[in-house]
This record gives structure tokens, sequence and C-alpha cells, in this order.
């Protein structure tokens, strides 16, 4: 969990026939079906641009649906968001094995699973020679523009990083 982020845990429960376990809000709608092999299918948006374009189609399905406008803004750091937690799983995680995103009332909920148990770390963008170090901007973002930060380790293995953006 972020530092920025310092809610107690929900509870965490199964969700029946996946192996996954969930934390908080009930389960949002896969974009695809598990796999066994814990590798993306066809329909799971496993590059950070697939990411974004999910969001983006689901954010303008709701705004559509319920005749409201989506701030830009709060859409360009939900779109951030689903990259970066998309590009971590990917460089740090393994890559990803499953993608959720939700919107509800007040935000956009991402959720990106991947093969690793290991948290994300934040790391001083400046080496102990005073180079500034490559990457490690991420991680940050995604706890600087989302409202809720949830990680959930996975019964198969690996972990769920749930986020919220609020949509104002």
């Amino acid at each position: 969990m972020c530092r920025e982020h310092r809610t107690p845990s929900a509870p965490e429960s199964s969700v029946p026939g996946t192996g996954r376990v969930t934390s908080g809000s009930p389960p949002s709608t896969p974009l695809r079906e598990p796999s066994t092999a814990g590798c993306c299918r066809p329909h799971c948006p496993c590059k950070p641009a697939e990411a974004r374009r999910a969001v983006e189609q689901a954010v303008a399905d709701r705004c559509r649906a319920t005749g409201t406008s989506c701030d830009r803004e709060s859409v360009a750091d939900a779109l951030l968001v689903a990259s970066e937690l998309t590009t971590n799983a990917i460089l740090h995680g393994g890559g990803v094995t499953d993608f959720r995103v939700d919107v509800e009332e007040p935000g956009v909920r991402v959720s990106v699973s991947d093969r690793s148990d290991a948290f994300p770390v934040t790391e001083e963008p400046v080496d102990p020679h005073g180079r500034w170090r490559v990457g490690g901007r991420g991680w940050p973002i995604v706890c600087r523009l989302a409202r809720d930060v949830r990680i959930t380790g996975l019964a198969s293995g690996g972990k769920c990083i749930t986020a919220v953006v609020p949509l104002s």
C-alpha cells in the first residue's frame, strides 16, 4: 500500500471458481477468463496501450449510459494509472495475468494481477553517488493519483493491485 493511503485493509474473500482472492469491493467483470497458465489471453489488455484503451472505453460507456460528462483530467489520471500498473506488472511482476476495469461512483477501479508475490517499492530517484536513476517513478505516480490502492496476495500465487482513481 502507498504511504499516502493509510486505510485499513478490507477483508479478503475468494472469488468462486477462479482461485483469486479479492479485497474490499465486489469483483468487477473480467475482460477475459483467467488462464490456468497465468498468461494473458487475446481479450486481456496485456500491454499498457491496450489497458489505456480498455479504461477509456469503460469510462466512455459509463458516461454515455448515465448521460454525464467526464472530466478530461480525471480520465487522463485513470489512463496513466492503468498504464503504470500494467507496465509494472510486465517489468517487475512476470507479466499481466488478469486485468479488470470498473467504473462506479465516484471513480474508476483498475485491477492488475501479475505473477510476483513481491510488493512494489519506492526507491529514491537519486542513487548513492548522486546520479538520477532511470525509471522508478511509476509506483509513486499511482499512489499520488489514486484515492485508494490495495494489494492482495492471490491464492494461486502472485498479487493483484487495485487502484481507484476519482472521476471528479
